[in-house]
C-alpha cells in the first residue's frame, strides 16, 4: 500500500467508497442522509482534485487501485481579527475500504495527511465525526485525536 495525490482516473473508486462512507452516516442519521445518493458530482470531484487547497489522498495497492482516501481542507486563519494567525488542515473525509480494514491503510493515510501538515506550516489537523460512528471515533482516538469543541443538536 502506498499514498499518492488523487486525480481523475479515481473518480469511480471514489464514488464507491463515498457511497461506503454515506451507508454508514445513513443508518446512524436516516433523519439527514438519503441512502444511494452521491455526495458528489463528477463535476464537482474534479474540481476539488484540481483545487490546491483541497487536497485528496489515495490508499492504493500494488496496482494502483485506490483503498482508501483523505479529502482534505486547507483553512487560513491569517486574515481573522480574533483568531492566532494559523493555518489548519481539515479532513473532511477519510475511508477505507471495508473490504480492506484492519490492514493498516487508515493510519497510513493519517500519518501522510499529518506529514503533509506539518510540511504546509500547519498547526493543526482537526476533523468532525458523527455521533454514533464509533468505529471511527475509536480509530481517531487512536490516532491521538481530541475533542477541539462540541456541535449539539436539538431537532425542533
Amino acid at each position: 500500500m502506498k499514498i499518492r495525490r488523487a486525480t481523475e482516473k479515481d473518480i469511480p473508486r471514489i464514488d464507491d467508497l463515498l457511497g461506503q462512507v454515506l451507508e454508514i452516516h445513513a443508518s446512524i442519521r436516516p433523519d439527514l442522509f438519503i441512502s444511494g445518493t452521491r455526495k458528489y458530482t463528477d463535476e464537482q470531484l474534479k474540481a476539488i482534485l484540481k483545487d490546491e487547497n483541497t487536497p485528496v489522498f489515495a490508499a492504493v495497492d500494488e496496482n494502483d487501485v485506490m483503498q482508501g482516501y483523505a479529502f482534505c481542507v486547507m483553512n487560513d486563519y491569517s486574515g481573522s481579527n480574533n483568531l492566532k494567525p494559523i493555518r489548519s488542515l481539515y479532513i473532511d473525509d477519510l475511508c477505507v475500504d471495508e473490504n480492506c480494514r484492519g490492514r493498516h491503510a487508515g493510519k497510513m493515510l493519517y500519518d501522510y495527511v499529518c506529514a503533509y501538515a506539518k510540511e504546509q506550516g500547519c498547526y493543526s489537523v482537526t476533523l468532525n465525526v458523527w455521533e454514533g460512528n464509533d468505529s471511527a471515533r475509536s480509530f481517531y482516538e487512536r490516532m491521538g485525536f481530541g475533542i477541539q469543541k462540541t456541535v449539539m443538536e436539538k431537532i425542533i
